[in-house]
């Protein structure tokens, strides 16, 4: 099927490729399909494209490459609602607030979006008892600055 994007202009995807959001996003409730699309050749940068609408997409990534000592629990709630079996079946991403200069870019680490490749099945997570917050510099603002490259202090 065509798809127009955001970012991309029209592109073709395939039915197996929607994933479900059965609440929505946060602040997005009723967009509840989305396709995740590649945004870099290096695989760093994925764009989570609304179906329905074009203009609504989210530039995220995996936060362990910017953050190795990122934590998230799951709870039982979320793995019985994404039907998750296994864990190599989870891709976990964080929302970027894009920022120019991009080396100012930030990462929402608050609430990260869980995906059940395996099953299509997608959720957006509030981590409310985490020192995380919605805007985690993704690069070191000073040569050594580890603290911003880590996340939570």
């Amino acid at each position: 099927m065509k798809l127009q994007t955001k970012y991309l202009g029209e592109i073709e995807i395939k039915e197996e490729q929607i994933l479900n959001f059965e609440q929505g996003l946060p602040a997005f409730e009723d967009e509840t399909a989305f396709v995740l699309l590649p945004f870099s050749s290096d695989e760093v940068f994925f764009i989570l494209q609304s179906i329905h609408t074009p203009s609504l997409a989210f530039v995220v990534t995996d936060p362990f490459h910017f953050f190795d000592d990122y934590q998230v629990e799951v709870s039982d709630g979320v793995i019985e609602q994404l039907d998750i079996e296994k864990q190599e079946d989870v891709a976990l991403f964080t929302v970027l607030t894009l920022q120019e200069p991009f080396s100012r870019t930030t990462a929402n680490l608050q609430a990260p979006i869980i995906i059940n490749m395996a099953e299509q099945k997608g959720k957006q997570i509030i981590l409310s008892e985490s020192s995380y917050e919605t805007k985690h510099s993704i690069f070191s603002q000073e040569p050594g600055n580890s603290v911003n490259q880590k996340g939570a202090r």
